[in-house]
């Protein structure tokens, strides 16, 4: 199942695509909202009122904790695009290489900090769960500040900057040492004249199972790989009984995350839209709030005068 195959249903395939469809009236009717409402007020009578909510996030929440996207025309590690590094094909062409991209990744994610909107994601969850109501984030961020923000129920579909796999064994394992093994330490400075530091593979990190030692890599999913089975169907029954959700910070063009909102919407349930710009979905959703995440976000998922305090 490849980024561009998943389909949960051939519904989100024809949804995101432009395909003809047997859409309802009424998902005809969301699907086709001219205008996004922007009136905050409007938002939190919704959210009063709804009992599991799913928020997708995505680069746009990391960003504002000063985290790299690697996207535009900024998004260069040395000489390369990140798109270029983040392949099977680069790290069987050059582990040395592409280990000093993701090391310097973790370097820089181990001095940032969560910021107001995944703390405020957080504590929503915390306190809805308490009153019998429920808050799941679905991320393409592979940063875990939403961990470290305290979110309990996260599904990172793109993986983890601080988890490896062996790729012999195939065991994945936690993994926040720093640097990650004794030959990268001091390297993947990502200034354009750094010359690569050309580590021999032995000395790369290794697999600490016993009797493997070998290679690992970071164990996240990288273009042109598929995206774990187990994770997308946890996805999937999420976004089946959710009665709103949140699309926060993410530009609503990488596949498949690209479909989910408006899966949701399709079936008439409100999408709300956090974001610095629209985006080629924005017209599918009933809600649209532009600004920093980290602005708009927290007022909205603030403590509401009708909800219970326990």
């Amino acid at each position: 199942m490849s980024l561009f195959q998943f389909t949960t249903r051939r519904l989100v395939f024809q949804t995101c695509c432009g395909l003809k469809t047997p859409f309802s009236k009424k998902q005809r009717f969301y699907l086709k909202m001219a205008r996004p409402n922007s009136n905050m007020a409007d938002f939190r009578e919704v959210f009063a009122k709804s009992k599991h909510i799913a928020i997708i996030t995505g680069a746009g929440v990391s960003a504002e904790s000063g985290v790299p996207t690697f996207r535009g025309a900024g998004g260069f590690w040395r000489k390369w695009p990140a798109q270029e590094l983040a392949t099977p094909e680069a790290f069987a062409r050059n582990p040395s290489r592409v280990w000093e991209f993701y090391h310097y990744r973790r370097e820089v994610m181990l001095s940032k900090k969560p910021n107001p909107a995944h703390i405020a994601i957080a504590e929503c969850e915390s306190r809805l769960s308490r009153q019998g109501r429920s808050v799941v984030v679905i991320t393409q961020n592979i940063d875990e500040l939403h961990r470290r923000a305290g979110t309990k129920h996260l599904l990172e579909i793109h993986g983890s900057l601080f988890k490896t796999r062996c790729t012999s064994c195939r065991n994945v394992t936690e993994n926040y040492k720093s640097p990650i093994c004794a030959a990268l330490a001091g390297k993947g400075a990502p200034d354009r004249e750094i010359e690569d530091a050309k580590i021999p593979v032995e000395d790369l990190p290794r697999c600490e199972e016993h009797g493997c030692n070998g290679l690992l890599r970071p164990h996240v999913v990288w273009f042109g790989e598929t995206l774990d089975s187990d994770i997308l169907t946890e996805v999937e029954k999420e976004l089946e009984i959710c009665d709103l959700c949140l699309v926060v910070g993410t530009s609503s063009v990488v596949y498949p995350a690209a479909c989910f909102a408006p899966q949701v919407s399709a079936r008439g349930v409100p999408v709300a839209e956090f974001n610095m710009q629209t985006t080629p979905a924005t017209e599918k959703f009933r809600f649209h709030f532009s600004g920093p995440c980290g602005t708009t976000l927290p007022p909205a998922l603030a403590h509401h005068e009708t909800e219970l305090i326990l």
